[in-house]
């Protein structure tokens, strides 16, 4: 349901980009009852949306005065993009990855003075939140590995490869529930017809973090695990508002724990944090530097996996 708030103290955002996710942030945008302006170049996009944001105009040049901007172009575009908004000097969320070039990531990180910040939305979802407590707390002793597999058909996305398009989102959760990202030892690439469509990494020892990306599974998956010394804590189903834990040593009878965690959809915690944030309060979870170790990571793997390091679409 869209809110009521008096738009007297909203927040005004400029949306760069409104294809299939941009959508869905100018949805969420609105529901949290903010005032949405929308760079879209493409006529037939304006026409769709010019009866849900705010204004919608063709060029970024012609974008008015916003208190913060969202990127939501395609990932090849983020250096460029990014480059072109930071002389309005205004809080940036850039979808991820923050850019497919290590030396534009790094040249973003050194220009954006704390003011960019990178949509690793999984961070933000209440059962990887969960994940992040019992990791930090120790509440099933040390964690030994961090498992996530990341599946489904075909990609919606030509700019990129399927690695580029979904590994972010395993790196950055490695980031966030263990705190940093291991360091690459091992990436194989699965390569259908010249191009790449998945990719299995391996990366640290202990705790380590292995995932596993694929555009070439029929079904859907989105599941993670981590393994700890006295049990494993697991998202199956991302909307399945639980956990299950189960604790347990070798060989005795395991003891299952559904453990119930919030529904609310990640992006839209995420989009109200990166609003509130506008207003004063504290940074998105995702820093720029953040969003840099995700791409020099990748770029890692794509070495050890024999795929080009920048811009792959191979």
């Amino acid at each position: 349901m869209t809110s009521t708030m008096d738009y007297s103290t909203t927040t005004v955002l400029g949306l760069i980009g409104c294809g299939i996710w941009g959508r869905v942030i100018l949805r969420d945008l609105k529901d949290l009852g903010h005032r949405v302006w929308v760079v879209e170049p493409d006529t037939t996009a304006r026409l769709e949306i010019a009866g849900i944001a705010d204004g919608v105009v063709s060029d970024v040049s012609t974008l008015p005065g916003v208190s913060g901007l969202v990127v939501a172009t395609p990932a090849s575009t983020h250096f460029a993009v990014v480059s072109s908004l930071l002389s309005r000097e205004v809080p940036i969320l850039c979808e991820k990855p923050l850019t497919t070039d290590i030396e534009e990531a790094r040249a973003l990180v050194a220009r954006a003075c704390g003011r960019l910040f990178v949509g690793h939305v999984w961070c933000y979802h209440p059962g990887v939140e969960e994940l992040a407590k019992i990791a930090r707390t120790a509440e099933l002793g040390p964690v030994l590995a961090l498992r996530s597999t990341r599946t489904n058909w075909a990609s919606p996305r030509r700019d990129v490869d399927s690695v580029w398009n979904l590994a972010p989102h395993d790196l950055s959760l490695a980031q966030y529930i263990l705190g940093s990202i291991p360091e690459p030892r091992y990436a194989h690439a699965e390569i259908v017809h010249g191009r790449c469509v998945g990719m299995i990494g391996i990366l640290g020892s202990t705790p380590s973090a292995i995932f596993e990306v694929s555009n070439r599974f029929r079904e859907k998956r989105r599941e993670i695990r981590l393994h700890c010394r006295e049990g494993v804590a697991v998202l199956g189903d991302p909307d399945s508002g639980q956990i299950e834990i189960t604790r347990g040593g070798p060989g005795g009878k395991p003891e299952l724990e559904l453990r119930a965690v919030d529904r609310e959809p990640a992006l839209l915690r995420e989009l109200r944090a990166f609003c509130a944030f506008l207003n004063g309060g504290v940074a998105p979870r995702a820093s720029a530097a953040d969003g840099l170790a995700v791409v020099e990571a990748l770029e890692a793997l794509r070495g050890l996996a024999g795929l080009p390091a920048a811009n792959g679409t191979s």
